[in-house]
């Protein structure tokens, strides 16, 4: 017979232990119980407790959780149909490509299901665009986060993430670390792109310096690569603009975001102008779930919103709540070390590891996440309020206190 047990006093039905006997070990979940429904900035569990959501599903959930125009949408769109592929003419897909074209002034729009899909779409589409010329190298910018694919680890250098995966792309790599100086020493003719975060979000919520962008434009027009911004995590509103690019200056070729613009549905996309996007020829680049139907219909909704008057309520609430966690610093300043970010994609970095911080908040029904080591990472939905940022700063302030 078959032990009930896995080890004493744990039955091995437990969620938990029934995960760990399935599942690839990849993933350390938080200690919140089993959730069984989440509401605006709320997830709720089984043992009736409320948790105040601060990384709305890693900056996926834009209009929060179950928000009503994104669940109207797709009960809609999913009595007409669920999944045609790519094969077919959709009137969700192109309204959406539409919505985003005139929101972000590109010409061009690719769907794909991810972040990483996009940015390994994008990587190709450079490389295709000078397949006519000697230009093959890929640049990155070192302490940057692009996906778990490989053209995406090819232009990363974090070993977290690279250590035991490689051999990576030929000639393609990261500037280690990045700087004015070794930009110019690397780019040459043969450089096809430089993809780059504005505000690397997994590096720690780490904003690129305005000199390294010019000099990054300078070298664009003597050698002719092209730009990759990755607006993954930062755009869609996130930082008060519609791309976090605009905050600084960089006028890139290609534009790959995800995460928000799905609405909590599996959505990326590749934006770009007319003269790189024809590169690609029917055939040479697609996807069978990418631009999928229900997934459109909920970033219809979300595009909708942050028209609708969303970006100004981003603006102003960021505002409150960044202003509120200056103070914290002020009051803490042997804990917290600076505040970085804009809009709602924060970075609160402490002078020691942020674990800890983050299991006391956790405690406190607050979620939020580590990265870097020492920051903790705020990336709250875009529908986050006064109230919300109060509740979030007292429990905070209750935690620092007792550091």
């Amino acid at each position: 017979m078959e032990e009930t047990m896995t080890r004493p006093g744990i039955a091995i039905d437990s969620l938990s232990d029934r995960e760990k006997k399935v599942f690839f070990p990849t993933y350390e979940r938080f200690s919140i119980g089993k959730v069984v429904s989440a509401s605006g900035s709320y997830i709720y569990t089984e043992n009736g407790d409320k948790y105040l959501d601060v990384i709305a599903g890693l900056g996926v959930n834009a209009l929060g959780h179950s928000h009503p125009a994104v669940v109207k949408a797709v009960q809609e769109q999913v009595v007409s149909y669920m999944h045609l592929s790519n094969l077919y003419l959709q009137d969700v897909q192109v309204e959406l490509a539409e919505k985003l074209s005139q929101l972000s002034g590109w010409s061009k729009v690719f769907f794909t299901n991810s972040g990483t899909e996009a940015v390994e779409g994008a990587l190709k589409l450079a490389r295709k665009y000078f397949s006519s010329a000697d230009k093959t190298e890929l640049i990155g910018v070192s302490n940057a986060f692009h996906g778990r694919t490989y053209g995406a680890l090819s232009v990363m250098d974090k070993g977290k993430y690279r250590d035991g995966f490689g051999p990576f792309l030929e000639e393609a790599g990261s500037l280690i670390p990045y700087s004015e100086e070794n930009l110019q020493k690397r780019v040459s003719a043969k450089t096809a792109a430089v993809i780059i975060e504005v505000i690397q979000g997994e590096g720690g919520i780490v904003e690129i310096p305005v000199p390294f962008v010019e000099t990054l434009h300078r070298l664009q027009n003597k050698f002719g690569f092209l730009i990759i911004a990755d607006e993954i995590q930062s755009g869609i509103g996130r930082t008060g603009k519609f791309f976090a690019y605009d905050h600084y200056g960089l006028q890139p070729d290609i534009v790959v975001c995800a995460k928000a613009i799905g609405g909590g549905l599996p959505l990326g996309a590749i934006l770009s102008n007319e003269t790189v996007a024809s590169a690609f020829k029917p055939g040479m680049h697609g996807t069978t779930f990418g631009g999928n139907a229900l997934a459109c219909a909920a970033g219809l909704a979300v595009l909708t919103e942050l028209e609708n008057g969303l970006l100004d309520q981003v603006n102003t609430e960021s505002e409150y709540l960044i202003s509120r966690l200056y103070k914290l610093k002020a009051k803490y300043s042997e804990t917290i070390k600076e505040i970085r970010g804009k809009g709602f994609m924060i970075g609160v970095e402490l002078l020691k590891p942020a674990k800890e911080i983050h299991i006391a908040l956790l405690e406190k029904k607050i979620i939020t996440n580590v990265t870097a080591n020492t920051v903790l990472r705020l990336l709250p939905p875009l529908i986050f309020n006064h109230e919300n940022t109060d509740t979030f700063i007292s429990e905070f302030d209750s935690v620092l206190t007792g550091v």
